[in-house]
């Protein structure tokens, strides 16, 4: 089967990450698919309505360090790699139908950023979200930093993005960061019938809906998102300079 499948389920969606044996770690194949899948759902017009969820026993662990670790010694690959990435949030928050994320146990890093692009947020009670970025000397650069504040207001995202801290499924929903928690054994069940009270609305009034309210909640979208690959771009060239200050103070000297 795929790294990505969909299921139709009458007028919904369901995009579903498959590589449980990696934590559903997002990888340029996983994206890439990812975004096809994406791009389909929002062109059928018989889609209402888009439910992405994982596979396995995670929603997905984030970004393929591997990957990432390779991007990050070759900086012209870092914006390709970003670009991808970037793209499957993009896809989510631009088409004119509700998406909705449900979120089982893991969803940090690259994998909560995606989920912002999301327009709303199921959670299993299990479940452990965050932006650890900073801890590894980089920062959420793909729509984290930009989208974070948005959703949770801006003293709360400096405070999840700055302390790199993992947050529960109830302080998530606390700080409006999901929108509900259910027990784990609850969560299909939970993400229909919020996917029912969308359905129980004109489609065309409620995608347009979530265009403007997009568009009022994040005016500077295009700029914040390219200052937030530049950031990027210097905390790595940082990153490279002390490791190689690092590196020659340790070299022997010459007698």
């Amino acid at each position: 089967m795929s790294i990505v499948f969909s299921e139709d389920h009458g007028r919904v969606r369901h995009v579903v990450l498959n590589r449980p044996e990696k934590r559903n770690a997002m990888s340029q194949e996983l994206l890439l698919a990812l975004g096809g899948e994406l791009r389909d759902a929002a062109a059928d017009g018989g889609v209402h309505c888009v439910v992405l969820r994982g596979e396995g026993p995670d929603f997905s662990a984030g970004v393929d360090l591997g990957e990432l670790a390779e991007s990050s010694g070759q900086p012209e690959l870092l914006r390709p790699f970003r670009n991808v990435f970037l793209e499957c949030a993009n896809l989510c928050e631009s088409m004119a139908k509700p998406v909705v994320c449900q979120i089982h146990r893991t969803c940090v890093g690259g994998a909560l950023e995606v989920a912002l692009g999301c327009d709303l947020r199921v959670a299993s009670s299990d479940a452990r979200l965050g932006l650890p970025e900073v801890r590894f000397g980089i920062i959420p650069d793909v729509g984290g930093s930009t989208r974070l504040p948005a959703v949770v207001g801006l003293g709360r995202a400096k405070e999840l993005i700055m302390t790199a801290r993992l947050i529960d499924a109830v302080e998530a929903e606390r700080i409006g960061l999901v929108n509900r928690v259910v027990a784990p054994e609850a969560l299909e069940r939970a993400t229909q019938d919020l996917v029912d009270e969308l359905l129980a609305n004109s489609h065309v009034a409620v995608g347009r809906a979530k265009r403007v309210i997009d568009a009022s909640a994040r005016p500077a979208l295009a700029q914040t998102l390219e200052m937030e690959v530049a950031v990027q771009e210097y905390c790595v060239a940082a990153a490279r300079e002390t490791a190689r200050q690092a590196s020659e103070a340790q070299e022997p000297v010459a007698s």
